[in-house]
């Protein structure tokens, strides 16, 4: 090799794993974790580019939700009820098994429930909403166990001191995490249980040998019996024929704000805006919208244009007559598709993908990891 690893380096770190996992989002973490705890004598590896995870696993907003009444009809136009509640059911499940893994107290879940806003001037969109309730409440008791999912709440509107909004829809079983702590758990147990993870460690090419795979990095080669791609979206990078595209979120936080009356999280325009609370602050991203081909992209940064309508909404409609001032830009990267289901199958022989969670990452990448991990493990 030349590279100038010693005997223990090569032995320990750098040799022969039975799995290398390519990414340390919340996917890959899970996969890890689960191939480890369903066979701990397996050796497993997870490569990780970034110094934190890159994508959206550690920059996303904390949601732990698993939809809006109109993002729900907005795939209903695409797919079929059973399709639909198929994935209400995923997302539903995937939430309570992060929680039931990692603790609720140790990822700060707080259940104050969701709403979805409409303004003065969507009145056909939220009476459209508002009439598909009855339908969408029973379509999903069997997922949530409630008769009333969803409920109007537009006795709630002043006590949240919003300005131009005429309807709001509420659902009772949403809540919200503090990512970073998340993360934290979840790399700590996945070490905890023997998995080695490598950071800085950027992937360039798998190639098929005659008895294994190698894994090319910039640090050096792998070789593994069996690799999983979990990068999202920034799979086609490796896989160009995946049908993942980027879509790139930008998101704000202000400093803490005296007497903050939100509490819980909050979409509005099919979800393309969203915001919620930090404990005293405002945490507000969206407008992927407004310029769709411009966000559809893997590169991290901002547009002025989305930084405009997110100040337009945060003075006008959210924190109206209110001072604030924002102490935190960022953005994170995530992968969407078509099709509303992810992407979890073997590419080619001994290599599997589990990518495309489209923005729903939090939901679903715990049971997208888990299931790639048991298609690994029963291949």
């Amino acid at each position: 090799m030349p590279f100038n690893y010693s005997y223990w380096e090569q032995t320990a770190f750098v040799g022969y794993f039975d799995v290398v996992i390519i990414g340390s989002g919340i996917v890959g973490l899970n996969a890890a974790l689960h191939l480890k705890t369903s066979q701990p004598k397996l050796r497993v590896l997870v490569l990780e580019r970034g110094f934190l995870p890159s994508g959206a696993s550690t920059k996303n907003a904390g949601f732990a939700c698993f939809g809006t009444v109109s993002e729900q009809l907005a795939l209903l136009k695409h797919a079929s009820e059973d399709e639909v509640v198929q994935l209400v059911d995923y997302k539903y499940r995937g939430l309570k098994r992060l929680r039931e893994k990692l603790g609720d107290e140790r990822i700060a879940y707080e259940e104050h429930g969701g709403y979805e806003l409409f303004m003065d001037g969507e009145k056909a969109k939220a009476d459209e909403c508002i009439g598909e309730i009855e339908r969408l409440n029973r379509l999903l008791q069997p997922v949530t166990g409630l008769n009333n999912t969803y409920t109007t709440a537009d006795e709630r509107i002043g006590g949240f001191g919003f300005k131009g909004v005429g309807r709001m829809i509420y659902n009772q079983c949403e809540g919200q995490i503090h990512t970073g702590r998340m993360m934290r758990v979840l790399l700590a147990k996945t070490q905890g249980n023997g998995v080695l993870v490598l950071n800085n460690c950027a992937v360039d090419q798998i190639e098929h040998k005659e008895d294994h795979i190698n894994v090319v990095t910039r640090q050096g080669n792998f070789r593994a019996g069996k690799v999983i791609l979990a990068t999202n979206a920034f799979a086609k990078q490796l896989f160009p024929q995946l049908q993942v595209v980027p879509g790139r979120g930008q998101v704000l936080v202000t400093k803490p704000i005296d007497g903050l009356k939100i509490k819980g999280t909050y979409h509005f325009d099919e979800g393309y805006y969203y915001f919620r609370n930090v404990f005293d602050r405002v945490l507000f991203g969206g407008g992927r919208n407004l310029d769709m081909a411009a966000e559809q992209t893997t590169e991290f940064g901002h547009t002025d244009a989305v930084k405009q309508k997110l100040f337009e909404y945060l003075e006008r409609v959210i924190l109206p007559g209110q001072k604030f001032e924002v102490d935190y830009w960022w953005s994170g990267i995530m992968g969407f598709g078509d099709d509303i289901k992810p992407i979890i199958k073997e590419v080619e022989p001994n290599v599997f993908c589990a990518v495309r969670c489209n923005g729903m990452g939090i939901a679903m990448g715990t049971l997208v990891g888990e299931e790639v991990a048991g298609l690994v493990m029963n291949s």
